[in-house]
């Protein structure tokens, strides 16, 4: 009996453990998590980027002085308000839905500490990544 209420404590306290463990484990990082995905994995999933080569993504050599961002209204912005955490490439490589692009500001401010600008300015710098770069157009 008494062999039987041990296993049973051992047994329970693995699974105490496992649990807590499971519940500690950091929120994944959706930048990592979507990296390596083939182009086209799940088109309708916004959590898969649909990876492009950079010069696929701006049409070209686009904006020197931007980091190679396509101009247009909000490159100026986007530029000074992302090269700040990153560089352009890792933006010229993104190939997500427009709703991605929301989520991913985000997690942006809320895990990474992005500083937000005021609401006019982040419209803008969203329209012009929805814009430039959205598997949607």
């Amino acid at each position: 009996m008494k062999h039987l209420i041990r296993t049973s404590i051992g047994a329970t306290a693995a699974l105490v453990l496992g649990i807590g463990l499971a519940l500690a484990t950091p929120a994944p990082d959706p930048m990592k998590s979507l990296s390596g995905r083939p182009a086209g994995a799940d088109p309708l999933n916004p959590m898969t980027a649909l990876m492009a080569r950079s010069d696929e993504a701006t049409g070209g050599e686009g904006n020197v002085e931007l980091g190679g961002l396509p101009d247009g209204p909000g490159a100026e912005d986007t530029y000074y308000q992302c090269v700040a955490c990153h560089s352009t490439e890792i933006i010229k490589q993104q190939r997500v839905t427009d709703h991605r692009w929301d989520e991913l500001w985000t997690w942006m401010v809320e895990a990474q500490g992005m500083v937000e600008p005021d609401d006019q300015t982040k419209k803008v710098i969203l329209t012009y990544l929805k814009t430039n770069f959205s598997s949607e157009r």
